[in-house]
């Protein structure tokens, strides 16, 4: 009897053992596989106004899509105003209401998406942080080094969100997240994805990236987008 026992607490410990060999592994493999992500679930039409899929859009940024780690990210606010502020994602999401529109984006390249965009309602930011009197601009940077800049005019004349969702759906790193800018009536290169910095600038001058290569400053729809 005794020589049972010990045989079934033997073969006890030694599933024991592989279970937890096996639940580490498992661990290990989903460490290295990555995470998987379920598919995104966008709605089709809005209020009787058919979308286009969040999918509809080319890939055509200077670096490829960047996969923002949202636990380490900042929105740097700074430049010339009495409150410059980095900004948690959270607390862009959280700390300002969200408002929602459809707006078409207009890719110079002959392509356009009409998505359900919602966000922040831009110019609430810019009363938050009280620009000086002298400041005249807005510049934007992104993650990859991009950069584009607006008459600061621009966002009190026309509700312009930044958006993190798009069709009902949680933005995806490839279309910007965290952060795209809605710029309507703008072409698409105004349209700045993966936004990590506003300044607020005098500087009337400033040239982004395709600005700097010879596109519009003002990149206006009704224009030509090259100078």
């Amino acid at each position: 009897m005794n020589k049972k026992i010990t045989n079934v607490i033997l073969v006890i410990f030694i599933l024991v053992v592989i279970i937890s060999a096996v639940y580490f592994l498992s661990i290990e493999f989903n460490k290295v596989r990555g995470t998987k992500h379920l598919d995104i679930i966008e709605i089709a039409n809005y209020q009787g106004q058919k979308l286009d899929s969040i999918n509809a859009f080319r890939e055509n940024s200077i670096k490829g899509p960047q996969y923002v780690d949202i636990d380490k990210y900042e929105l740097e606010v700074t430049g010339l105003i009495e409150n410059p502020k980095n900004y948690k994602y959270d607390e862009i999401i959280n700390g300002f209401d969200s408002y929602k529109k459809v707006v078409t984006l207009n890719c110079v390249e002959g392509w356009s998406a009409t998505i359900l965009w919602e966000g922040m309602l831009f110019r609430e930011l810019i009363d938050v942080a009280k620009p000086t009197a002298d400041a005249n601009v807005i510049i934007f940077r992104a993650v990859d080094g991009y950069s584009t800049a607006f008459p600061i005019e621009y966002f009190y004349q026309n509700d312009i969100l930044m958006a993190y969702k798009m069709n009902d759906a949680a933005m995806v790193p490839e279309r910007g997240f965290p952060f795209q800018l809605v710029a309507e009536t703008k072409w698409g290169y105004k349209w700045i994805k993966w936004i990590s910095e506003i300044e607020f600038s005098d500087d009337k001058d400033y040239e982004g990236f395709w600005e700097r290569r010879g596109y519009s400053v003002s990149g206006e729809l009704d224009e030509h987008f090259l100078k």
